[in-house]
């Protein structure tokens, strides 16, 4: 079992940064297989923003944020982090972190958590 504590969310104003992060505890953090940002919102639904293989330097990026963010991860502290760059007012939504054994891209995924708001003003 897994389970993900994010922080970092906020209000910012178009432009601005945030950074979110998300922690792993768990024994067994160290063998999950990917970790992901997602974020939902009631006109859009959930889509995957970013993810990173635990066991690689590989990333992966939504379009609509490339360039922008950057997801990171501390194996020393099983920590995920999303550098969130160029705020758009279209970025505001629930972010969540989530984890798997067996995900690849934005499928497959065994956890989540609670969830943290990002709002950017224009």
């Amino acid at each position: 079992q897994v389970r993900l504590v994010e922080s970092g969310g906020g209000s910012v104003q178009a432009g601005g940064s945030l950074r979110l992060s998300c922690a792993a505890v768990s024994d067994y953090a160290d063998n999950l297989r990917c970790m992901a940002w997602f974020r939902q919102t009631p006109e859009k639904g959930r889509e995957g923003v970013a993810v990173i293989y635990v066991g690689a330097p590989t990333t992966y990026y939504a379009d609509s944020v490339k360039g922008r963010f950057t997801i990171s991860r501390d194996n020393a502290k099983d920590t995920v982090y999303l550098q969130m760059s160029s705020l758009k007012p279209e970025d505001t939504a629930m972010y969540y972190c989530a984890a798997g054994w067996l995900c690849a891209g934005f499928e497959r995924y065994d956890y989540w958590g609670q969830g943290t708001q990002v709002t950017v003003s224009s």
